[in-house]
């Protein structure tokens, strides 16, 4: 099936006379266990759960992967791939992660015995040089938050498996309906379900897709060991959002061409970037891999936190806020928020300045996101 069909049927899907046409909420916390040696379908939701397994096999679908696990964050989603980590080993991470990766990775994976080292994966033998044979993980965005830079999946992949390591991919922004990076080689996608899965901004949760069952059984060990669960309640939101993901992704697609092209040349904007936009450096390497631009572009400003506050105050449609991936549009200020721990010379190399913002484009009409924001620029 197209992934438009997947995403309305896949995970649950009512077949006897009498069955509810959206999965029911089961927010029982135990299950009936008649015989003490036997195994039943559920035993207790911090091991398994109803609305939990149809978001798993959902997004599995999706993404074709023969494993999905759902957790309570994309952190914890994150943070469970990097338990599987010994001591000992190392992570190469790209060098333009999101602000919280880069925080997990360095707060996180030093304090197990592992180590991590940041690349700029654009540079030419950059990765070959930093993968050491206690390599286990190549850790890589793309589009990257916030500065959209684009990686071509296929070679990394190769170079990471001829070296014994495992590709990681966080594709929250993309979503398996624009691009899925198994297919391309990954050996592990990640996900914030909090962003364009659910896409309703009332959900915070994470979920990791793989092919490998011993790697599976390992991560289900640490989902259930640990803890970091989703409820039933929020997983049956992530799932009743995919429903219309492919719609939804299509509008913010549509309304970010629309401020593409608006903003490219305007007199207070530098620079404007958007991976589905011919302008964008690594447009080609994107449209190789990907179905669809995603729903941010990041603009920088004439000027810096004083100018993007009185932006954010003129704006009547772009809400200030953290986070992305919702139906209304969103404005956010990375250097004072999703990268306010990074140190300010390596946001610098990240073409983070202090004029850059994030657009989380929404589904309202283009005209009107495009009109709300050259008023507003016009204003400064």
């Amino acid at each position: 099936m197209k992934p438009e069909t997947l995403a309305v049927h896949a995970g649950y899907h009512a077949r006897v006379a009498g069955d509810p046409i959206m999965p029911p909420v089961v927010l029982s916390s135990t299950f009936l266990k008649p015989d003490p040696e036997g195994a039943g379908a559920h035993s207790y939701s911090r091991i398994s759960n109803p609305n939990r397994d149809a978001l798993e096999q959902a997004v599995a679908a999706l993404e074709g992967a023969r494993h999905g696990l759902a957790f309570a964050s994309g952190v914890a989603a994150c943070t469970a791939v990097l338990q599987t980590l010994r001591p000992g080993d190392h992570v190469v991470a790209a060098h333009d992660l999101y602000g919280g990766t880069q925080r997990l990775l360095t707060g996180y994976v030093d304090r197990h015995g592992a180590t991590v080292s940041f690349v700029d994966l654009h540079e030419p033998g950059a990765l070959d040089a930093a993968l050491r044979d206690q390599t286990r993980l190549v850790w890589v965005e793309t589009p990257s938050n916030p500065m959209l830079h684009v990686v071509a999946l296929e070679p990394i992949a190769r170079l990471a498996r001829s070296r014994g390591a495992r590709l990681v991919v966080d594709n929250t922004f993309m979503t398996p309906l624009f691009m899925r990076p198994l297919a391309l080689g990954a050996d592990v996608v990640v996900h914030s379900t909090t962003k364009y899965l659910n896409g309703h901004s009332d959900v915070v949760g994470g979920l990791v897709l793989c092919d490998d069952d011993a790697l599976a059984a390992d991560l289900r060990f640490i989902q259930g060991a640990c803890g970091a669960v989703p409820s039933p309640f929020d997983c049956f939101l992530v799932q009743r959002g995919l429903k219309t993901l492919a719609v939804r992704m299509r509008a913010h697609e549509r309304g970010c061409l629309a401020i593409a092209d608006a903003l490219t040349g305007h007199p207070r904007v530098r620079t404007v970037r958007y991976p589905g936009h011919p302008s964008h450096p690594q447009h080609a390497a994107h449209v190789a891999q990907a179905d669809g631009g995603g729903g941010v572009v990041t603009i920088g400003i004439d000027g810096g936190t004083d100018e993007v506050r009185r932006l954010m105050g003129a704006l009547q449609l772009f809400t200030p806020a953290e986070s992305l991936g919702g139906v209304e549009s969103l404005i956010g200020h990375p250097a004072t928020s999703s990268h306010r721990g990074v140190p300010p010379a390596q946001r610098a190399a990240m073409g983070i300045t202090d004029g850059v913002v994030r657009l989380s484009v929404g589904i309202e009409h283009p005209d009107d996101l495009v009109a709300d924001l050259l008023a507003a620029l016009d204003g400064l």
